[in-house]
Parts: C-alpha cells; sequence; structure tokens
C-alpha cells in the first residue's frame, strides 16, 4: 500500500480520537510462504494487526461515518430554510389551485347566466308569438264575421322544450329554437300580411259595391235614405284603434263601408232589377210604340212581353207589398207589387196567382205562373214598371241589373 493512502488512515483514525492518539504502521509478514503487508494500530501502547481487507473495511466504515456526520450537520443547519421553502412553495400551488377553482366557478357562473338569460328570451319571445298568434286568430274570427268570409291562415307556434345537458349542446338547442322561432315569426308576419290585404281588398269591394248601387239609384231617380226602418237607441260612437293598431281602424273603415253597402243593397232591392222569368225565354215584344197584335194599328206598348210555356214561374223582380191579386182587364190574370219610392211592376195573363193582397214578397219570390189570360194571343207574360204611375221602359232596369248581378 501506498504511503499516501496510510496517512489518510492514520489522519481518520486520529480525527475520531483527537485524545488517544494512535499510531498506525505497516509491517509485511509471511503467510504460507508469501509475504504479506500487514498494518499495526497502535494506541495507549496496544497495537492491533489488521490484514489488508480488515484494515480498508474499517477506513471504509471511518470515511463513510464522516461524510454522514458531515451531512447531518449540514441538514441540521439548513433545515430550517428548506422546510420553509417547502412550504412556501406548497402555499403557492394552494393558492394556485384555488386561483384555478374560483375562475372556473367564474366561469360555470356566467356561463349558466346566459343560459338562464337565453332561456328567458326565448320564453319571452315564444309568449310574444303566442299572444301574436291569439291576436291573429282573433282577426281571422272577425273577418270570417264579415260578408266576404276569408281564409286568412293559422300557424300553431310548437312548445318549449326543457332545456338540460352540457354548455355546448345547450347552445346547440337554443340556436335550433331560434330558428324555429324565427320561422314562426316569418310565418306570423306572413299571415298578419295577408290579413291586411284581405282587409283593404273588402273595403275596396263594398266601397265600389256602394258606388254601383248609389248610381244606380240616381238613374232612377231612387232617394237613399240612410236612416232604416223602425231603428232607433242611444247613440254611442265608435271607439277608434289608436294609431299603431292599424288592422283595427282598418277594420272599422270595412265595417263603415259594409255597412253602407248593406243599406244601399236594402233599399236596392225595393227597385226592378232582376228578371222576372228565368230559363229558356224570350222577348218577344219590347217596351214602346208597336203595332197592335189583335187590331193591327199603332198603340203603345206599355211594358215587355216574356214568350215561353204555361206554367213556367213567374218571379218578383223587387221586394215589396201586393196590392192586386186577381182578373184585370186585358192583362188577364195580374199581380201588382208595390216596391215604395213610387215603384210599382204589374205581371200580366197570368195562368195562376200564388199570392193575395197585402202579401210582404222578396225579390225572387214566385208570384204566379206564365199563361195567356186576358188580351193576350198566346202564351207569354206582360211585364211593366211605372214611376208614380206611369210606365217606363223596364229594359233599363233589367240592363242595370245585369251591371250589378252579371245577369
Amino acid at each position: 500500500m501506498s504511503q499516501r493512502t496510510t496517512r489518510l488512515a492514520q489522519a481518520a483514525i486520529s480525527q475520531h480520537s483527537p485524545h488517544h492518539p494512535g499510531q498506525i504502521r505497516a509491517a509485511p509478514s509471511v503467510h504460507d510462504g508469501v509475504r504479506v503487508a500487514a498494518y499495526t494500530i497502535g494506541h495507549a501502547g496496544k497495537q492491533v494487526r489488521l490484514g489488508p481487507v480488515a484494515f480498508w473495511i474499517a477506513v471504509g466504515t471511518v470515511v463513510i461515518m464522516a461524510i454522514w456526520s458531515l451531512a447531518s450537520a449540514t441538514y441540521l443547519a439548513f433545515r430550517d430554510d428548506v422546510l420553509r421553502s417547502l412550504i412556501a412553495r406548497q402555499a403557492e400551488q394552494q393558492f394556485a389551485y384555488e386561483d384555478r377553482i374560483a375562475e372556473l366557478r367564474a366561469q360555470i357562473d356566467r356561463a349558466t347566466s346566459r343560459q338562464l338569460l337565453d332561456q328567458e328570451q326565448f320564453e319571452q319571445k315564444l309568449d310574444d308569438l303566442m299572444r301574436r298568434q291569439s291576436m291573429l286568430e282573433s282577426r281571422a274570427n272577425a273577418l270570417a264575421g264579415g260578408a266576404d268570409p276569408t281564409n286568412t291562415g293559422s300557424i300553431k307556434p310548437k312548445a318549449a322544450e326543457p332545456t338540460g345537458g352540457s354548455a355546448r349542446g345547450d347552445r346547440g338547442k337554443q340556436s335550433s329554437f331560434g330558428v324555429i322561432l324565427g320561422r314562426l315569426e316569418a310565418s306570423l308576419e306572413h299571415v298578419e300580411h295577408r290579413q291586411g290585404v284581405v282587409l283593404s281588398q273588402m273595403q275596396v269591394r263594398y266601397e265600389n259595391k256602394a258606388r254601383q248601387i248609389r248610381s244606380t239609384l240616381a238613374q232612377f231617380g231612387v232617394k237613399v235614405d240612410a236612416t232604416a226602418p223602425a231603428s232607433g237607441g242611444p247613440f254611442v260612437p265608435v271607439k277608434l284603434a289608436s294609431e299603431d293598431q292599424a288592422f283595427g281602424r282598418a277594420l272599422v273603415r270595412v265595417n263603415l263601408a259594409r255597412a253602407d253597402a248593406s243599406a244601399l243593397s236594402n233599399t236596392l232591392s225595393k227597385v226592378p232589377v232582376r228578371r222576372p222569368v228565368t230559363g229558356d225565354v224570350d222577348e218577344s215584344s219590347p217596351f214602346g210604340i208597336r203595332t197592335d197584335p189583335i187590331v193591327h194599328e199603332a198603340a203603345m206598348h206599355t211594358g215587355i212581353d216574356f214568350r215561353g210555356d204555361v206554367g213556367v214561374p213567374i218571379r218578383a223582380t223587387a221586394s215589396g207589398t201586393v196590392t192586386v191579386a186577381g182578373w184585370s182587364g186585358g192583362y188577364g190574370k195580374m199581380v201588382e207589387i208595390d216596391h215604395g219610392n213610387g215603384l210599382l211592376t204589374r205581371y200580366g195573363h197570368l195562368s195562376e196567382i200564388d199570392v193575395d193582397v197585402g202579401d210582404i214578397v222578396r225579390s225572387g219570390a214566385i208570384v204566379g205562373k206564365l199563361g195567356s189570360t186576358g188580351r193576350s194571343t198566346g202564351p207569354h207574360l206582360h211585364y211593366e214598371v211605372r214611376v208614380k204611375g206611369e210606365a217606363v221602359d223596364p229594359q233599363k232596369f233589367l240592363d242595370a241589373g245585369e251591371r250589378l248581378f252579371g245577369g
């Protein structure tokens, strides 16, 4: 062994025994004929002889103990600093975790708030659509109650489904619901537009009808009395809808136009503008001067002759009261009807009379059957219109009826 190693071992042993310094001396020995180095440790007059292996085990043990002692001293010296560092790091991680948890909670709260807000907006919009649908249905009922019922359409909004699941799923559902509501709203707007168009068309139709009837009545000198017979009651003004309720105001205008047209139609029903006979009949002799078919001399024909078969129904050309129902000279069997406003109609040469004096008949009611009674050369109807006792051409009344009713 080298002297350096020997000195190191000696220094290590001396370090652990400072008060009893010892000596280490290497001396060779002979074992089985082989010269082997040996180490002798002396201390206080005592000597311990060690072989190389034992010696180095002892030296290693001493070195390990020295290192352990050094490490322990170092640990004890810096333990508090290490603990403080570990505690500070642990606290920092804990605070970071708490901050992250708080942030996640805030995100969840925001998402929940948005979801609740979207749900509230969805439900509010659905309620608005339901109210609009109810309003449109009431409008449709109001239109259906008019003279010209019109199918205005009806849309049933789909009820809201319960929400749930992930935020992404909720957003998807809200988006889907938004599309559905958008379509429903567009459909309701279309229906509302159609109702407005229908109201406008109805108003124009009533106003045109009233204008035509008024012109016809003026042509015949019939005065239009806006006051209906046997009517009255307290005056209750109409409460008009506000400016933003266009449908309500339009509906009032339509009702006024319809009432005006209805009153004029009621007056017109008493004007003989309908044909007295329908079916396959011909006008055999017009109103005016002609050669009398019996005496063959010029004479005034005070009506129009309609040629047909015996038994063809004869109808009242306007509403009125029967004033004559029987035989009347050259008219043969005749019916006379007073329509008011100085208007009379006569139906002569009847084969049969189906009404009595004093009967109130409506326009189109059957008053008798076509025949050839009285001063007649064959089956036909002699039809007259008289205004204040004077015979007038019935054809102008019939032409006015064709213009109003299309024949």
